[in-house]
């Protein structure tokens, strides 16, 4: 049931990236960029729609900041894959897209998708209140930059040459930046469309968005390359530290069914107009790829 909600709600943020990117013509870079953004499990924008869904925001207006979540987070999936970052052939099953183009079409799609992403946020589409718009853009820049995403990403670079492995509470301040701080944007938007509090839905992405990341160390060790679409097995290759290495397959599993239940607690002052987003902290930490 579940996934068929996702699904539905990853086919209209589908067609929403379609409409917004339709003007921009077939050059390279936008191919590039269509093809970058495409597929996937769209989990972020799921929670835009699904954090505006409880506090009574039109879907129609929510669907293009679930549009741009989705165009961010594939700018930076088009960057990690670069051969200065984490160097990967393949993503969601398909080349990456310097492999598929070249280097330089890669980080220019890659930047166009993220300032795409702030002016859909700009749009009076997705409010009628400039208010919002700019708490939109001003919190997705702070989840996407130097006290974010990008800082995660740095400290994961970093931690490839450092002398001593990361301890568990350094690698889970890093995922707080690299993969939790634009899970915790998603999930907060619809509150902060409906400029009501973003705290419970904070909490709630919080510990879901590291439940994420502790799986998707576990996917690493005992996954299917095939099903996960890329190479699996490169953090112990490395002899990175991950809450696998830390923590062992048996405790890491435990710490992410733990987190699930406090994302799942966090949901409690929306009674049984949450249990989708229950649904989703639960699918975190039991999907195969």
């Amino acid at each position: 049931m579940f996934q068929q909600v996702l699904n539905g709600a990853a086919g209209r943020i589908s067609l929403c990236l379609d409409e917004v990117m339709a003007p921009f013509g077939d050059l390279p870079v936008v191919e590039a960029m269509r093809y970058a953004s495409s597929g996937g499990k769209r989990l972020r924008g799921f929670l835009v729609l699904e954090s505006a869904r409880l506090h009574g925001v039109d879907q129609a207006r929510a669907i293009y900041a679930a549009a741009a979540v989705e165009a961010l987070h594939a700018y930076s999936l088009v960057h990690d894959d670069l051969p200065c970052m984490d160097d990967d052939d393949l993503r969601r099953g398909q080349p990456t897209v310097h492999v598929k183009w070249d280097e330089a079409t890669a980080v220019l799609a890659g930047d166009a998708l993220q300032t795409l992403a702030f002016e859909i946020l700009a749009s009076d589409a997705v409010s009628d209140d400039p208010k919002v718009r700019l708490a939109l853009i001003t919190s997705m820049a702070k989840a996407s930059g130097a006290q974010g995403m990008v800082l995660g990403q740095a400290l994961d670079i970093a931690a490839e040459t450092a002398s001593v492995p990361l301890t568990l509470a350094q690698i889970t301040h890093l995922q707080d930046g690299k993969t939790g701080a634009l899970i915790c944007w998603s999930a907060e938007a619809g509150a902060r469309m409906a400029c009501a509090d973003v705290t419970p839905l904070r909490n709630y992405a919080r510990a879901m968005g590291l439940a994420f990341q502790i799986a998707d160390d576990v996917l690493d060790v005992e996954g299917d390359a095939a099903l996960a679409g890329k190479r699996l097995g490169k953090d112990a290759e490395a002899g990175k530290a991950t809450f696998v290495s830390l923590l062992g397959l048996v405790g890491a599993k435990a710490r992410a069914a733990q987190l699930v239940e406090e994302a799942i607690a966090a949901l409690d002052p929306y009674g049984n107009a949450a249990d989708t987003l229950r649904q989703a902290a639960q699918f975190v930490i039991t999907r195969n790829m």
